[in-house]
C-alpha cells in the first residue's frame, strides 16, 4: 500500500471518472432526488454507506469464497445479495429515526439495491485488485477507500445538481422545459465540464 495510490483511486473516482458524470451510472436517483439539496445529501449518505459497506463486504466474499472454490460466475447474483440486504439495513435505520425522509425518498430508496453505480463499484474493485485470481497487496483497503471515493463523486454531482435546479426553481423556465427535460440538460453540461478532468483528445 502507498499514498500515490490512495491519491490516484481518489482523483479517479471523484473527478476523472466521476460515477454519475463519467460513468453515467445511477442516474436515475440522480434526477429524480436532486431537486432539493436536503433529500440529495441524504440519499447521498445512503448510498455512500451503502458503497462502502457492500465494497468491504463484495471484497470478503470474493476472496475467500468465491476464488477458493472456483464459483467466480455467481459473482454477480452474490454481489446483488449483499447490496439487496445493506439497502434492506439502510432502509429499516431511515424508516424508524427519520419517516418524513423515508417517505421523500419513496421507491428510490429501495432502488437502490439495483443502482448499477453501487454494482459497478463492487465489480470494478473486483476487476481492479484481483490479478491472476489472487489479491493484489492492500486491495482490501483500496477496495473500500475506492468504494468512500466513490460515494464522494456520487454526493458531489447530487450537490451541484440540486444547487443547480434549487437556484432554476426561482426562474422563469419554459412550461416545455420544466422538471425532466431541463434536469437532462443540467445533466449533460455538467458532464461536458466533467469530461474536462480527463483531458482533451484529438
Amino acid at each position: 500500500m502507498n499514498i500515490q495510490q490512495f491519491l490516484t483511486i481518489f482523483i479517479s473516482a471523484v473527478f476523472i471518472y466521476n460515477v454519475i458524470l463519467s460513468r453515467f451510472l445511477g442516474l436515475c436517483s440522480f434526477i429524480a432526488i436532486s431537486k432539493e439539496t436536503k433529500p440529495a445529501v441524504a440519499m447521498s449518505g445512503a448510498v455512500m454507506f451503502v458503497i462502502v459497506m457492500s465494497s468491504a463486504i463484495t471484497w470478503i466474499v470474493y476472496r475467500f469464497l468465491l476464488l477458493p472454490f472456483n464459483l467466480t460466475y455467481l459473482r454477480t447474483i452474490s454481489f446483488i445479495l449483499v447490496i439487496a440486504t445493506s439497502v434492506q439495513l439502510v432502509e429499516m435505520v431511515i424508516r424508524k429515526f427519520t419517516p418524513h425522509l423515508y417517505r421523500a425518498f419513496g421507491i428510490y430508496l429501495p432502488l437502490i439495491t439495483v443502482n448499477c453505480a453501487v454494482l459497478g463499484v463492487a465489480v470494478l474493485n473486483a476487476d481492479m485488485f484481483f490479478l491472476n485470481q489472487k489479491a493484489v497487496a492492500g486491495s482490501f483497503f483500496y477496495s473500500v477507500f475506492q468504494g468512500l471515493c466513490v460515494g464522494l463523486g456520487y454526493t458531489l454531482a447530487m450537490l451541484l445538481m440540486s444547487g443547480i435546479r434549487e437556484r432554476l426553481e426561482l426562474c422563469n423556465v419554459p412550461k416545455a422545459l420544466k422538471e425532466f427535460p431541463l434536469a437532462f440538460i443540467i445533466a449533460s453540461i455538467l458532464s461536458l465540464s466533467f469530461m474536462g478532468f480527463n483531458g482533451f483528445k484529438f
